[in-house]
This record gives C-alpha cells, structure tokens and sequence, in this order.
C-alpha cells in the first residue's frame, strides 16, 4: 500500500501541535518519550497571566506525576487520569486528560498526553 501523506512526531513536535516534556519526564519516572498535545499543555502546564506566582516546571511535573501513579494502576496502552490545575485566582478545577502509549517514529514506545476527544 502505498502512503500519501504521513505526519510524524518529530514533525509534530517541531511544529508546536506537540510539546515534548523533554528530561523532566525522565526525572518523574518515564521511561519513555512524553509529549502533551498544544491544547493539553494550554490548559494545565503553561502559566496564565492571572497566576504569576505559578511555575511551569512544576505545573508539568505535577502533570507526569499523577500520570505516572495513574499508568501503574491500569494495564493498558490508554489510562484517563485528572489533575488540578488553578487557571484564575478563584481556585483550581479539576482538569481530565487521557495518555497514550503508541508507537514513535521509529516504533519506539513514546507516551502521547491530550484532551479527551483529541487523537
């Protein structure tokens, strides 16, 4: 079969619709390569002007962490998991995001996280 278009991770990454969690993944526990979807990392990693007490880094490694405490509970290649996440000065809101496990570029295992209804 012959393949009209493909799109891979690397392109995606460096196109900004994914964003790689780079060595603080590594640091949480991951074996594997973790990239968030541009709309998963909007919503809960980067820091909204309205909360400039905030830190990226740990907005990400609280991201990995309850992944990574989410995934060892479930066998399978998906895992739905939710994290609070404080957008405003109101307080934090419970946020739901969903990972994959899927194959890479070069069939490496790597772990895609997004929103719910996003693939």
């Amino acid at each position: 079969m012959e393949v009209v278009f493909s799109y891979s991770r690397a392109q995606a990454i460096e196109d900004g619709v994914l964003i790689d969690a780079g060595v603080l993944a590594y640091e949480a526990g991951f074996r594997y390569s973790v990239a968030l979807t541009a709309a998963a990392w909007n919503l809960c990693v980067a820091v909204p002007e309205s909360c400039p007490w905030q830190d990226e880094q740990g907005r990400l490694w609280d991201v990995l962490n309850v992944l990574r405490v989410s995934a060892r509970r479930r066998s399978s290649s998906a895992v739905a998991f939710s994290v609070l996440v404080q957008n405003d000065p109101s307080g934090p809101q419970l946020i739901t995001l969903q990972a994959v496990c899927s194959p890479g570029d070069d069939l490496e295992p790597v772990i895609t996280v997004m929103l719910p209804g996003e693939d």
